[in-house]
C-alpha cells in the first residue's frame, strides 16, 4: 500500500502528536520541595537512635503533581552542624532554619527558585536547641532549649529579631519554670526541672505557646521529687514591639508581679504542639498518655480546653500538623507506626477521627514517625520523616474529607535517622491557606 506524500506527512505530523503527548503525560510537574533534616550516618549513637558523631545534612525532594511521589532534586547540604532536630520556615517560603543539637547552633539558609539552600549565617546557644518557630510577619524567631545533663532547671525561651532573614541578637531570653509562688492555687515549684518539647506562634502574631513537661515529677526509669502536674503549655502575648508578656497573669511571683507567661495543664509529656490559621485554636500532641489536647485561644490570648477533650490519638504522639485551609490535623504515633486524620469541627474546634478508604483510623507509615509536614502549594499530599525507616512516607490528602491514601512508590529512602521534615512551594505556585 502506498501513501501519497501528503499522506506520508499527516501519517508523521499525527504519530509526532501522539508521541507529544504521551511525553507531556509522562512529564513530571514540581510543585514543592520537600526538605528532611537527617544524619550523614557512620556516627556513634547518641542513646536515642541518632548518629551523635556524624555530620547534619538537609536533603531536598521535589514534590510531583499528580502523584505525590518525590525524587531528589537539589544538592545535599550541611546542616551546619551535627543532630539536627527541628526546621522552621518564613511564611514568604525564602528563609530556612535548621537547629541543630550537636553544636547548640541555628542555622539560617535563604532558598533559592529551584529549592537550592545556601547557608548564610547562624546563631549559637548556650544550651541545647529543642525545637523552633518563625512569626508570620517574619520578623522573631522563637527557639527553645535546654541543657539535657544539668541537674537544675535550665529550659528558656529565646526571640530572635529577622531581617530579611537573618538572625539578630537575642531580643530576649526567658527562663521557663513552675516558680508561681505569689498566689494560693498557683503551681509553685520553683526548682523542678523543665524540659521544652516544643514552639508554636499564632498565625497573627499575637501570642507564643511552648509545650514542656516537668522532668522532676515525670522521669520513667528514674527518680522523681515532685508532685506537680508533669505537663503544661507557656504561653505569651507578644506586643508590637516583640516585647513578651502574659494574657492571663496566672503565674504571680508576688502579690503584684508576674512571670511573663501563663502556665496550663498539658496532660503527662507533652510531645508538640500546633496552632490553626485563624488564631482560634491550638493542639498538643501528649506522648505519655496518648491524647490530642485541645485549646480554644480567648480574645486575651488565653487557654481554655476545649469541650469533650481530650481525644485519643495512636501510641506514642510525636508531631502534628493543620492543613493549610484549617480543615484537618494529622498526628504522627512514633510506636504504632502511623499517622491519625482528624476532622475539625471549625465552631468548637473539637477534632473528631477521620477514617481512610479501608474504613481504618490508622494510616500506615515506614517505621517510627517523628514530624509531618503538608505541603503548601495544593496541600494535597502529607509527608513523615521516619526516625528507624531511614525515610519518608506519602500520603494523598482528600481535600473533601481528610482521609489519606498512600503515594506512589511510597516510603521514599532519606538520609540516616530523619528527625525533621518542611515543605516550600515550588517557584510561583500559589499556596493553599484561609484568611482568619
Amino acid at each position: 500500500m502506498k501513501f501519497s506524500k501528503l499522506s506520508q506527512l499527516a501519517l508523521v505530523s499525527a504519530i509526532g502528536l501522539i508521541v507529544a503527548t504521551l511525553l507531556t503525560a509522562c512529564q513530571l510537574v514540581t510543585i514543592d520541595y520537600v526538605f528532611v533534616a537527617a544524619s550523614a550516618g557512620g556516627g556513634t549513637d547518641s542513646g536515642n537512635g541518632s548518629a551523635s558523631q556524624s555530620a547534619g545534612q538537609i536533603y531536598g525532594y521535589a514534590t510531583d503533581a499528580q502523584s505525590g511521589a518525590i525524587r531528589s532534586a537539589v544538592p545535599v547540604v550541611s546542616s551546619g552542624g551535627t543532630v539536627p532536630v527541628a526546621m522552621a520556615i518564613t511564611s514568604d517560603y525564602l528563609n530556612l532554619y535548621v537547629a541543630n543539637q550537636g553544636n547548640k547552633t541555628v542555622v539560617h539558609f535563604p532558598i533559592a527558585d529551584d529549592g537550592t539552600l545556601t547557608q548564610k549565617d547562624s546563631v549559637t546557644l548556650p544550651s541545647t536547641p529543642v525545637s523552633l518557630a518563625v512569626n508570620a510577619a517574619n520578623t522573631y524567631l522563637y527557639v527553645v532549649s535546654y541543657a539535657p545533663s544539668s541537674t537544675t532547671n535550665s529550659a528558656t525561651l529565646t526571640e530572635y529579631p529577622l531581617s530579611s532573614g537573618t538572625i539578630g541578637s537575642a531580643a530576649a531570653t526567658i527562663s521557663l519554670s513552675l516558680n508561681c509562688s505569689g498566689a494560693a492555687g498557683s503551681p509553685s515549684y520553683p526548682t523542678d526541672v523543665i524540659i521544652p518539647t516544643g514552639v508554636t506562634v499564632l498565625a497573627n502574631n499575637d501570642a507564643v505557646f511552648v509545650t514542656a513537661y516537668d522532668q522532676s515529677a515525670y522521669n520513667p526509669g528514674g527518680s522523681t521529687s515532685s508532685n506537680a502536674n508533669p505537663g503544661w503549655v507557656f504561653g505569651f502575648s507578644v506586643g508590637s514591639s516583640g516585647a513578651l508578656s502574659p494574657a492571663a497573669k496566672d503565674c504571680p511571683i508576688t502579690a503584684t508581679t508576674y512571670q511573663p507567661y501563663d502556665v496550663y495543664q498539658a496532660g503527662i509529656k507533652p510531645s508538640a504542639l500546633a496552632a490553626d490559621p485563624t488564631s482560634r485554636f491550638v493542639y498538643v500532641t501528649d506522648y505519655a498518655s496518648n491524647q490530642l489536647i485541645g485549646y480554644e485561644v480567648l480574645s486575651t490570648n488565653a487557654l481554655n480546653f476545649l469541650i469533650n477533650g481530650p481525644f485519643r490519638t495512636g501510641n506514642e504522639p510525636t508531631s502534628i500538623v493543620i492543613d493549610p485551609r484549617g480543615l484537618y490535623i494529622y498526628v504522627t504515633n512514633s510506636l504504632d507506626n502511623s499517622v491519625s486524620a482528624y476532622a475539625i469541627t471549625l465552631s468548637t474546634g473539637a477534632p473528631s477521627t477521620v477514617v481512610n478508604s479501608t474504613s481504618t483510623a490508622s494510616n500506615a507509615t515506614d517505621t517510627e514517625p517523628v514530624s509531618v509536614t503538608i505541603e503548601p502549594s495544593l496541600g494535597r499530599f502529607v509527608y513523615t520523616a521516619n526516625h528507624l525507616g531511614n525515610s519518608l512516607s506519602g500520603f494523598r490528602l482528600n481535600p473533601s474529607t481528610g482521609s489519606l491514601s498512600a503515594t506512589q512508590a511510597t516510603p521514599y529512602p532519606t538520609g540516616a535517622n530523619p528527625t525533621a521534615v518542611i515543605a516550600v512551594p515550588h517557584g510561583n505556585h500559589a499556596t493553599q491557606s484561609v484568611t482568619p
